[in-house]
């Protein structure tokens, strides 16, 4: 990812980051701290306890990485096995799994060795990874746990711990095993915790866990993002008008994420979609780990350039340059559509997100925007609206698929979920592939 400065005279050095670290920010483009890692990093560098609050995309990951790679690098070399001094909770794999890949250059630098602890994959490797030794950790409660049941791991001798997206390990139900977790943890150690809101029993964690925590807040919590446009695009006519306007919103040039309620329709549109020339994948929570990190690597290198996904890639899912994401289906509450919304417009980029409307759904989305903070009025459209296609920009060239999938040849239902003609991202005929090409896409995040 790319930071863009919080101001010009901050640099991390000033902040008191070593010349390792600062060097290791810098092959990644990273230069100069955002408001949240401004505001957060001398206290957490100094060893204070610190409560971050910020909105989705707003840097919190460098945040609390960087202070913790800081703090323990002196004593790299120098930890027992199974015994880690870092430790970062995480609610979602692919969560963890991104924080690990943002943390994992700055800990090489100092010495210092991450690993990852979740569900959803064998835990061989990862016994073996604890056993042999690491630093730091990076990890899902429930697998966690079972490591420290199991006496695979230790919490005896962590210095810091990092809670990353409190509120949303609280939605999942894993404040009590997060509880224990923080409770196996030495009284002495720093905590940095981070969280959007305080809600739902995370204040409990806050004031039985933090000693004296200075709190630090960029923006509200669940605020706009200045640098995102915000559409409603209302459709009628039926389910043949919402997947024209869906296959013409996937059409561009640029990476899009498209947000489905369901699993099996998230798997199914994917499949459509590339099945008519626009090369996309599916992320949902029928997916193996080994899937989820596949389909993820295709949509951050370009090999796909649309992402069809459930709530599961609402948080922690980073990909840079991701130009518009669509709420195919409305979701339910306003918190996770500021959290879908959030994967585009990230650390300082901008982007835009299109909700798609049918005549019923217009109320909710009303009452779902309101409480958002937003004031977007809703445009009607068809696929070929003048709105439409100057959002979506230049059509990318159709790719033909390299091979043809079962669902998206025998199970031909549209995004409304009723049967069809496949229709092309113009909304006539099916899609006539142009010949194979490469799909294009910039750099992975």
């Amino acid at each position: 990812m790319t930071n863009t400065p919080a101001s010009s005279a901050v640099s991390f050095a000033a902040l008191g980051v070593r010349k390792a670290i600062v060097a290791a920010l810098a092959k990644n483009d990273i230069n100069a701290p955002l408001p949240i890692q401004a505001a957060t990093l001398t206290d957490s560098i100094a060893g204070r306890d610190v409560l971050g609050r910020g909105r989705t995309g707003s840097g919190k990951t460098l945040a609390f990485s960087i202070p913790l790679v800081e703090r323990l690098a002196d004593g790299a070399g120098a930890t027992a096995p199974s015994h880690p001094v870092g430790l970062i909770l995480a609610p979602t794999r692919e969560l963890a799994t991104q924080i690990a890949v943002a943390l994992e250059p700055m800990a090489r630098a100092v010495g210092l060795k991450v690993t990852t602890v979740f569900g959803g994959v064998p835990q061989n490797r990862q016994a073996k990874a604890l056993k042999a030794g690491v630093d730091i950790v990076v990890a899902c409660p429930g697998r966690l746990e079972d490591l420290m049941k199991q006496r695979l791991v230790s919490l005896d001798a962590v210095r810091v711990t990092v809670l990353d997206e409190a509120d949303h390990m609280a939605d999942l139900g894993f404040l009590p095993g997060v509880t224990r977790i923080l409770a196996a943890t030495p009284a002495t150690g720093q905590r940095l915790l981070f969280s959007a809101t305080l809600d739902n029993g995370v204040d409990k964690l806050v004031k039985r866990f933090m000693r004296n925590p200075l709190s630090h807040s960029v923006d509200e919590a669940h605020s706009p993002v200045p640098d995102m446009t915000h559409h409603v695009f209302e459709v009628s006519g039926g389910g043949d008008a919402k997947r024209d306007l869906v296959y013409a919103l996937a059409s561009g040039e640029g990476r899009r994420i498209l947000f489905m309620r369901t699993k099996h329709h998230a798997r199914r549109l994917a499949k459509q979609l590339t099945a008519a020339g626009i090369p996309a994948t599916d992320l949902h929570g029928n997916l193996s780990q080994a899937a989820r990190d596949r389909n993820l690597a295709q949509f951050a290198a370009g090999t796909a350039r649309v992402l069809v996904a459930t709530d599961v890639a609402a948080r922690g899912v980073h990909v840079d340059d991701v130009q518009l994401v669509v709420h195919v289906d409305p979701p339910a509450e306003h918190k996770a559509y500021l959290h879908r919304s959030g994967r585009t417009a990230r650390a300082g980029s901008s982007g835009d997100v299109v909700t798609v409307v049918l005549p019923e759904q217009r109320k909710d989305v009303a009452v779902l925007l309101r409480k958002a903070g937003l004031n977007v009025s809703p445009e009607r459209v068809t696929a070929q609206s003048p709105a439409v296609t100057a959002l979506v920009g230049p059509i990318a060239p159709l790719v033909t698929p390299v091979t043809t999938t079962g669902t998206a040849a025998s199970d031909d239902r549209d995004v409304a979920g009723n049967r069809g003609r496949r229709r092309g991202p113009g909304g006539g005929q099916s899609a006539r592939p142009a010949k194979a090409r490469p799909a294009t896409g910039g750099r992975g995040g």
